[in-house]
């Protein structure tokens, strides 16, 4: 089974789409569950996926379960102990202590000493057994409503026993695949609360520090299950999310409500993210295609991007300036907070997933060879 619909987090990297085209039991996802990651000397120069800031650390995560921590701007990087070795593809940090990093198997881990040592908080076979027993409750109930409702409400409501009937079976398959979905991108805005989205429509939250999830899905209209790709907040609070085929969701009231946005294209989003000014915004993804918004997402406006390289991930530099790297060694560069783009080509021409400023002259970006350390635009330093 083909996971991707479309290029899930990138079409970028050969090996993001091998591991998505494995068999139930290819790659033997519940040993990788298990089994910590291998320590090596060359974690820095491997696939890294994202990179964010605990305080003045920097961390990134990547392959094989690889997660590294530099405390000195990039320069220099350590790599630190993990109990599970899949393929880590985000990270999110409320302060210098607590973070979280999510990827395949729909491993969620968690930190609270700046990213020194890590504990396994959720998996995919923790997700499955909830969305069964969510789906079958929703069954139930319905059944019952049939039971008593009148010939006028029956007929609705039998085709909704049935749709729900549906991702109940389509839950349980689910399950005997085993924990093969992979979340793609976390985001929490205190010790407490947060949210990871990822493939087929999955999307939890927790209230208590991650010791808990529960399944947001039903409150998103998603009926084709389209891969959630990304999830920012904007300066305001508003959440934004954004994925395959266009897809684009904001809510005001923490995730527990969803609108859904009418998409300026239907090609899939791989980044969505803040601009640093009360409800602006940045989605991009296929082919160079960037838009704008500054009305909390609700309208949206095409930027000429310049490039026609997938876009993969931004940072803000906490003025004006914004960096959005991608495929190709494209790395784009705006002064005046996204209205506008100027591109730069890497001379290597490797792929970049994200990017981090650590100062307004210093930008540290990760990708398929590891990490960079470059100017805003890209260029070395």
């Amino acid at each position: 089974m083909l996971l991707i619909r479309s290029p899930l987090k990138a079409s970028l990297f050969t090996l993001l789409l091998t591991f998505f085209a494995a068999s139930p039991a290819v790659f033997a996802v519940q040993d990788v569950l298990e089994t910590p990651s291998v320590m090596t000397d060359k974690a820095d120069e491997n696939l890294l996926l994202d990179i964010t800031k605990a305080g003045k650390r920097l961390v990134a995560v990547g392959e094989r379960g690889h997660i590294i921590v530099s405390d000195n701007d990039g320069s220099v990087w350590k790599q630190v102990p993990v109990p599970v070795s899949v393929l880590l593809t985000a990270v999110s940090f409320v302060d210098d202590q607590y973070g979280w990093a999510v990827g395949h198997g729909a491993v969620i881990l968690h930190t609270q000493d700046g990213g020194e040592t890590w504990t396994k908080q959720f998996d995919g076979n923790q997700a499955n057994a909830m969305i069964i027993k969510q789906a079958k409750t929703f069954v139930e109930s319905l059944e019952e409503e049939l039971a008593n409702a009148s010939e006028e409400e029956a007929a609705d409501l039998e085709y909704e026993v049935e749709e729900a009937q549906f991702a109940f079976e389509d839950a349980q398959i689910d399950a005997e695949v085993g924990a093969s979905k992979p979340l793609l991108d976390v985001f929490f805005w205190s010790r407490n609360e947060g949210i990871v989205v990822g493939a087929y429509g999955f999307i939890f939250k927790t209230e208590d520090g991650g010791n808990t999830w529960r399944n947001i899905g039903p409150n998103m209209d998603n009926p084709d299950r389209f891969h959630l790709n990304a999830i920012t907040r904007l300066e305001g609070g508003t959440l934004l999310v954004a994925g395959e085929a266009g897809v684009l969701f904001r809510s005001t009231d923490l995730g527990e409500s969803w609108e859904s946005i009418d998409s300026p294209y239907d090609g899939s989003f791989f980044g969505v993210a803040a601009t640093g000014n009360e409800g602006e915004a940045l989605a991009f993804g296929l082919r160079g295609n960037l838009f704008r918004s500054t009305d909390d997402g609700v309208s949206w406006d095409e930027v000429d991007s310049g490039t026609e390289s997938t876009l993969m991930g931004a940072s803000y530099d906490g003025s004006s300036g914004i960096t959005i790297v991608g495929n190709s060694g494209s790395v784009l560069y705006s002064k005046n907070g996204g209205q506008s783009f100027t591109e730069t080509i890497r001379e290597n021409r490797l792929g970049n997933v994200a990017v981090i400023h650590v100062s307004k002259d210093r930008l540290v970006m990760v990708g398929e060879n590891g990490v960079n350390v470059t100017r805003p635009n890209g260029n070395n330093i």
